[in-house]
C-alpha cells in the first residue's frame, strides 16, 4: 500500500507542476504577477488524468505563485484566479485594456 501512496504523490506532484507552468505562462508581464487566472475545458482535464485533484493541485499551483487562488469548476471546466489585492496602477492598467479590447470587438461588430 506505501508504494500506492507514494506513485499518487508523485502523480499529484507532476500535476501541480504542469498546473504551475501553465499559470505562470498565462500571467501577463505587464500585469507584474498580477491577474492571474488559467481556465482548462474538459478534454484538458481529461488529458491531465487526475479530475479529482484538480482544484487542490491548482490551489496549490496558485500558491506557489504567491496567489491567493480560488478554483471552480463549471461546466466541466477548471477556473483558477488570483483573488489577491491587486495594486491600483497594475488594476487600472488592465481596466483600460479590458475597455480597448471590449471597444476593438465593437467596432469589428463581434
Amino acid at each position: 500500500m506505501p508504494a500506492k501512496d507514494e506513485l499518487a504523490r508523485r502523480r499529484y506532484e507532476k500535476l501541480v507542476d504542469r498546473l504551475e507552468s501553465l499559470m505562470r505562462a498565462s500571467l501577463k508581464p505587464r500585469y507584474r504577477g498580477y491577474h492571474g487566472q488559467l481556465i482548462l475545458s474538459s478534454g484538458d482535464l481529461e488529458e491531465m488524468g487526475e479530475l479529482n485533484n484538480a482544484r487542490p493541485a491548482a490551489r496549490e499551483a496558485g500558491r506557489r505563485l504567491s496567489w491567493q487562488p480560488k478554483a471552480h469548476v463549471v461546466d466541466a471546466r477548471l477556473f483558477v484566479y488570483d483573488e489577491g489585492e491587486v495594486p491600483r496602477d497594475i488594476s487600472e492598467l488592465a481596466a483600460r485594456d479590458a475597455a480597448d479590447s471590449v471597444d476593438a470587438a465593437l467596432r469589428r461588430g463581434e
